[in-house]
């Protein structure tokens, strides 16, 4: 069915370039419209600085239309049907009507052009992404209900799920980031689809599949997201350390639901991220990707003790592991990588801290080991008290206040964030007459141990200090004449 809107409601939402593109096809003789996430958008009140489009012209035609309007194009989908342009800050895509398929062996779509708008919008992922606004008349097709679905909160598809995730799998991938991004749920249907179907997952590639997992970690609910996938089988292809967390039991409450536990976390994680201006701007995908990883060192540490308890030792050491392993398979970045695998392998380092107090030289140990990832490891830490039991969760944040305040302290006094030893390489060298070598490295760790554990120093101590360790050390002696 097609609905006019209410031309100057709409207006007032839609960028002017929407309007000046569909008059400049229109004038050419084509059709064009508006498709996808940015009509849906609309009813959500926001405008998207990405906007899609859809024609019956081909990208040649397209090219000719828009070449001379655009500030830049540029034909990288062109194979696809798609050409590419800027204008007015907006990324815009405008792609010739197609009907796409996956051979269930490929990882590659085949494409071919279709004739309607009708044909383009079946192909679509969602119903509440396959509503189109033609233009310049702003009327809206609406063929499989979007509207009404979009106001249930509900993920349909246009036509069966099975042909729409066999058409390309990674929409059931698509189906948990809308969970997590627009707080809806999936038709009895659709899950039905995504449970039969999840090993198709392992056909798409794994910078897909990354993308994916990005745009659902950033959502407004990424752990609704995550249970999705764990719900139907599509974590066991993509994050199967994940579902395994379903087997395990917390050491500290026997019964405690360690994946239940993980969301928490990862819930707890997004509330404590900052503004903007503040140290971790939401949404942070490394925050957020430790929280929910935390701890997948479990299963494979889980050990029955006497009596009855379990234990999970050194499950950090082993989650951090398994976390770069499963991101670098995800081909995430290195230095995404190394920061939540880190966060992993400190995020039990605090405890203790209550009942036994920590050193000064503990403390800058802590500081000094999570480096620029300290901020992040402080809302980690917090995030990861979900006890029910008030008098402990009190007793776990107040402990949590004293350690940040004595890190305040010594770092107004001590410049914790960039902690060096107090003298460098160069006067190392100078008072031993040495050269650059593992010697010069043995000495520069030496006086950051000193520095770690007394702080700072003047310089003449800890030129007697390091005078004293040379004093000890073979290389020494056989300089010695």
């Amino acid at each position: 069915m097609a609905h006019l809107l209410d031309t100057s409601t709409l207006t007032a939402h839609l960028p002017p370039v929407v309007l000046e593109v569909g008059e400049l096809f229109e004038d050419a003789g084509y059709e064009l419209s508006l498709v996808g996430g940015p009509v849906r958008d609309l009813f959500l009140g926001r405008v998207s600085p990405d906007l899609d489009f859809t024609t019956d012209a081909d990208p040649d035609q397209t090219l000719a239309v828009v070449r001379r309007w655009a500030d830049a194009y540029w034909e990288i989908g062109r194979a696809f049907g798609t050409i590419g342009l800027r204008k007015d800050g907006y990324q815009i895509e405008i792609t010739t009507y197609r009907a796409e398929a996956y051979d269930p062996s490929s990882r590659k779509p085949i494409v071919a052009f279709g004739t309607s708008l009708e044909e383009d919008l079946v192909r679509r992922d969602f119903t509440i992404n396959a509503m189109a606004l033609r233009l310049p008349s702003l009327e809206l097709v609406d063929l499989f209900g979007g509207v009404r679905d979009l106001h249930a909160g509900i993920l349909h598809t246009p036509g069966t799920p099975t042909s729409s995730f066999s058409d390309d799998p990674l929409r059931m991938m698509r189906a948990a980031r809308f969970v997590s991004q627009l707080g809806v749920t999936v038709a009895p249907e659709v899950s039905e689809a995504m449970t039969r179907m999840a090993d198709r997952i392992s056909i798409i590639s794994a910078e897909r599949v990354r993308d994916e997992l990005v745009k659902l970690i950033q959502g407004a609910a990424p752990d609704a997201g995550i249970n999705i996938m764990v719900d139907t089988g599509l974590a066991e292809h993509v994050l199967p350390e994940v579902s395994a967390l379903r087997l395990e039991s917390d050491e500290h409450h026997r019964h405690k639901d360690v994946y239940q536990h993980s969301l928490t976390v990862l819930r707890q994680a997004c509330e404590l991220e900052t503004r903007d201006d503040g140290p971790v701007p939401t949404p942070d995908v490394v925050l957020r990707l430790a929280a929910l990883l935390h701890d997948i060192g479990k299963p494979a540490t889980r050990k029955f003790e006497p009596g009855g308890a379990v234990s999970f030792r050194h499950h950090d050491a082993v989650g951090a592991k398994l976390a770069a392993k499963r991101l670098r398979s995800l081909r995430f970045d290195n230095d995404t990588i190394k920061a939540v695998a880190r966060l992993v392998e400190l995020h039990m380092r605090f405890y203790g801290y209550g009942e036994a107090g920590w050193s000064d030289s503990a403390v800058r140990r802590y500081v000094s080991d999570a480096g620029p990832l300290l901020e992040r490891l402080h809302r980690l830490t917090r995030s990861d008290v979900t006890t029910r039991n008030r008098r402990k969760a009190e007793r776990l944040a107040f402990a949590y206040d004293d350690l940040e305040a004595r890190i305040a302290a010594l770092a107004d006094q001590e410049e914790l964030d960039s902690i060096r030893p107090d003298l460098d390489g160069g006067q190392i060298m100078g008072l031993l007459g040495i050269r650059p070598g593992p010697v010069v490295g043995r000495a520069y760790r030496f006086l950051l141990e000193e520095r770690m554990e007394h702080g700072p120093q003047n310089p003449v101590d800890a030129e007697t200090k390091l005078r004293q360790w040379w004093s000890e050390q073979p290389e020494s002696q056989e300089s010695t004449p």
